[in-house]
């Protein structure tokens, strides 16, 4: 048996698999995010802990003889976050997390340094670690000067349960101190920082094991003696695994409360000024790129709020089928946006409002805005040579039959649905727990999930959609411009 561990933004979840990577039991176990200013976002690793604590309690409680049968435990969990220990092993503050926007001045500094773009391969974007900890220097120096090490936070579960200091090459991608072509920390980038090498934890890919489960704590959760951890990967890399996508033309879409085009990729190809994200896989000699927009099914979640109905409620008032474009364009920018524009600081609209219209009006533009939005992901991508054909859909807003033909017709390109299953990021886990442990290949054992339905795009309202696009991609220059 393994067990994938995927930390959260709103909860961890561990999904227990055999040795065939079929699903036996998940246990979940919810987190919160503090904001304690506009723009910051944070938690307590102690939180993540005791929510690890309770999910892996749960499934020994709940498949005790499974659990006893324990060999691995892969990681994934969401990147970027600052995660600040002292020499001691100690957490010095609560965790920058990904969408924190705080350190915009020290990225667009960070940017501008001499190889950065080059080295990293990406664009230095305010929720990147590095400026991050360049934040807390030089707002909370007390803080910085006891600095000993950082982790991203899956990484921080991974010293909690074995003891070592360890991140996988994925997850560390999304830092700018990795050099993503040569995957290894590049001295120069860290110094240009204000960094030092012995202040990142040792590299490994995500399927190379950091260390055996502490005899303490396995007492304590009650698992065998010698429960081998894996280093995983980030959230993106480790939902890759867990759906197959691991070579040149595999891709998927996720519509989570952020909304990810990821295409796996044979080499090291980045374009950074397109704000394509360009990171290496948690599988060695593998890379994948993605564009990211920060509001995607969040988007949706926002009307929900507003309008005092639920989001499924919400698209199921469109209907299974699309029509023509709607006349009311949303720009989801609620949270700023990364792929195209790098803009931490533009905010959403609606526009073209009309006193006639009602809340579907809303929803539709909505969605339609959301998909716009991965359009342009789908545009800078093909300018890196990535070359998507069909995705499949994974993610909350996959459910509504309405959206993901709309991805389909926006996007051009079939849209394949999953059966229903555990598949994502604690699968990926579990999937690199699996080759950890057994020393089999990553094309053997993360395989593509049946297909239960594939989406085409609707000819018919093609050249419809086309143009509808073209009007939304023009829209970003005026709300710019605003003041």
């Amino acid at each position: 048996m393994f067990i994938g561990l995927d930390l959260g933004t709103s909860g961890v979840r561990a999904l227990l698999v055999d040795d065939a990577g079929k699903a036996v039991h998940c246990a979940e176990a919810a987190l919160t995010v503090a904001h304690p200013h506009p723009g910051w976002s944070e938690q307590d690793p102690a939180d993540w802990v005791a929510a690890a604590t309770a999910t892996l309690r749960q499934l020994r409680n709940d498949k005790p003889d499974e659990m006893a049968r324990l060999r691995g435990i892969g990681l994934s969990g969401h990147m970027h976050g600052a995660t600040l220990l002292d020499e001691r092993g100690e957490v010095l503050r609560p965790c920058l997390l990904w969408n924190d926007t705080r350190s915009h001045e020290q990225a667009q500094q960070f940017d501008a340094l001499p190889g950065m773009r080059e080295i990293s391969g990406n664009i230095v974007f305010p929720g990147f670690t590095a400026p991050k900890v360049a934040w807390v220097a030089e707002n909370e120096p007390d803080v910085f000067a006891q600095v000993a090490k950082v982790l991203l936070p899956k990484d921080y579960l991974s010293y909690w349960l074995t003891g070592r200091m360890v991140s996988d090459m994925s997850d560390s991608a999304g830092t700018s101190w990795l050099d993503v072509g040569a995957r290894a920390w590049s001295l120069e980038l860290l110094a240009a920082t204000g960094m030092r090498a012995d202040q990142m934890p040792d590299l490994v890919e995500g399927s190379d094991v950091v260390g055996p489960l502490r005899p303490d704590l396995a007492t304590d959760l009650g698992l065998p003696e010698g429960v081998q951890v894996m280093a995983g990967g980030g959230d993106n890399a480790a939902s890759a695994c867990g759906v197959g996508a691991l070579a040149e033309g595999d891709g998927f879409v996720s519509l989570g409360t952020s909304g990810v085009l990821l295409a796996a990729r044979d080499g090291f190809a980045p374009r950074a000024e397109s704000a394509v994200h360009t990171f290496c896989h948690a599988i060695p000699d593998t890379w994948y790129q993605m564009g990211v927009i920060l509001a995607a099914t969040d988007s949706l979640n926002w009307l929900s709020r507003v309008t005092g109905v639920g989001a499924a409620e919400l698209t199921r008032e469109l209907g299974d089928t699309i029509t023509k474009p709607g006349t009311l364009r949303f720009l989801p920018y609620l949270s700023g946006e990364r792929t195209p524009h790098n803009d931490s600081a533009v905010r959403g609209a609606f526009v073209g409002l009309d006193i006639a219209m009602d809340r579907t009006d809303m929803t539709r533009a909505v969605v339609e805005g959301v998909s716009f939005a991965l359009r342009d992901s789908l545009e800078a991508l093909r300018l890196t040579g990535a070359n998507l054909s069909r995705v499949l859909a994974i993610g909350g807003g996959a459910r509504s039959r309405h959206w993901v033909e709309l991805l389909a017709t926006v996007l051009n390109m079939p849209v394949d649905l999953p059966e229903q299953g555990d598949f994502g990021a604690a699968l990926g886990a579990a999937r690199l727990a699996i080759c950890g442990v057994t020393g089999a290949a990553p094309s053997d054992v993360m395989t593509k999930p049946p297909i239960a339905e594939t989406i085409a795009p609707r000819a018919d309202l093609r050249a419809a959609y086309d143009d509808a696009y073209a009007a939304f991609a023009a829209s970003y220059p005026t709300l710019k411009a605003m003041p």
